[in-house]
C-alpha cells in the first residue's frame, strides 16, 4: 500500500473543504500507482471534485503531472505530498467542437432562405451565393462529422467558458457576418457587382471551387492522417510523414487556410477577408507551437527544412 499527503494548491477548494488528506492506494506500489489512481481516490471522497476538474502537481511547483504518470517516475516518495487544484467546470472538447460547428450550419440556411427578415425583402440568388452556400455548409458538415469520427483529443475537457469564447468565433465570424454580407442584396443576381463581373463567370467560380473541393478533401486526409499517429487512448505521439506533411508540420491548418481564402477571393467580402485573416493568425500561433513541440520531442529525427504551416515560408 502506499500513502501520499495531498493538500490545496493555493487557497481551499469549495468542493474540497477537508483537505489536507491522507491517500492510501491499496494493493499498489510507488511503481505502479499513477497520479491517475490519486484523483480517483479525491473524487471518491469529493464526488463533485470530479477527476477532469484536477490538476495535479508535486508540492511547490506548478508543472502538472499527466494521469499515466506513476508516482516513481514523478519523483514521489512513501508518504511524500502532492498539490491539487481546481480547474472550474469543464466540458469535453468533442462537445464544445460540435457546438462551435453547429452555429453556421443554422445560421447560413435561415439568412439565405429568408432575406426577407434580414434585408427588407427578396434576393434572387446568384451562382456565386449558391456556391459559397455549398461550401460552407459542406464544410462545417464535414467538421462535425470529423469531431464524431475522426479527431482524437490528447485532453478530454477545457474549461466551460471555452464554449462561449471558441462559439462566438465560428457563430459570429463564419456564421452571422459571412452569411449577412454574402447573401445580401449586393451579391444577388440583379446586382451590378456581380453582373457583367467575374463574379457571375461559370467557369471563374467553378476554378474556384475546385480549388475549395481540393483543399476540404486534402484537409480530411491530413486529420486521418493524423489520427493514426495516436493510438486511442493515448498521448503517444509519432513525425508525421506523407501527404503535406513532408513539406509543414501541420498541412491541415494550410489546407484550411487555402479553403477559406478561395471563399474570400471569390466574393471580395469584408466579412470573409476578416474570418480568414484572424482564423489564420490563430492557426499559425498554434502551428508554430506545435511545431516548437515536435523539434523539442524528436530532437534530431525531426525533419530540419520542415516549416510550420506554409511550404517553404514558414
Amino acid at each position: 500500500m502506499v500513502s501520499i499527503n495531498v493538500s490545496a494548491a493555493g487557497k481551499p477548494i469549495a468542493l474540497a473543504r477537508g483537505l489536507p488528506m491522507v491517500v492510501e492506494l491499496s494493493g499498489k506500489q510507488l511503481e505502479d500507482a499513477t497520479i491517475a489512481d490519486v484523483k480517483s481516490a479525491i473524487s471518491k471522497k469529493y464526488p463533485r471534485f470530479y477527476l477532469d476538474r484536477q490538476k495535479i502537481t508535486l508540492k511547490d511547483s506548478k508543472n502538472i503531472l499527466a494521469d499515466d504518470v506513476t508516482l516513481k517516475v514523478a519523483g514521489v516518495a512513501e508518504g511524500g505530498e502532492l498539490s491539487v487544484k481546481d480547474l472550474g467546470p469543464q466540458m469535453s472538447w468533442k462537445t464544445v467542437f460540435l457546438v462551435e460547428y453547429a452555429g453556421p450550419l443554422l445560421i447560413h440556411p435561415v439568412i439565405y432562405y429568408f432575406p426577407e427578415i434580414f434585408y427588407g425583402g427578396p434576393v434572387q440568388h446568384s451562382m456565386l451565393q449558391r456556391y459559397v452556400l455549398a461550401f460552407v455548409m459542406l464544410h462545417f458538415a464535414k467538421r462535425e462529422l470529423e469531431t464524431l469520427f475522426v479527431h482524437r483529443f490528447s485532453h478530454a475537457t477545457m474549461p466551460f467558458m471555452n464554449i462561449f469564447k471558441n462559439s462566438a468565433h465560428y457563430h459570429l465570424g463564419s456564421g452571422l457576418a459571412l452569411a449577412y454580407s454574402i447573401y445580401s442584396p449586393m451579391y444577388g443576381a440583379a446586382s451590378p457587382y456581380i453582373r457583367g463581373t467575374v463574379r457571375n463567370d461559370p467557369l471563374y467560380i467553378q476554378a474556384g471551387a475546385a480549388i475549395w473541393l481540393f483543399s476540404e478533401i486534402s484537409n480530411l486526409i491530413t486529420h486521418i492522417k493524423l489520427r493514426t499517429l495516436r493510438p486511442a487512448g493515448s498521448r503517444k505521439r509519432a513525425i508525421p510523414q506523407g501527404y503535406g506533411f513532408n513539406l509543414v508540420s501541420f498541412p491541415n491548418y494550410f489546407f484550411e487556410f487555402l479553403g477559406w481564402l478561395v471563399i474570400a477571393a471569390l466574393t471580395g467580402s469584408y466579412a470573409a477577408w476578416m474570418f480568414l485573416v484572424i482564423s489564420t493568425y490563430q492557426m499559425y500561433v498554434w502551428a508554430i507551437k506545435k511545431h516548437r513541440a515536435y523539434r523539442k520531442e524528436f530532437g534530431s529525427d525531426y525533419p530540419r527544412d520542415r516549416k510550420a504551416m506554409f511550404p517553404f515560408i514558414a
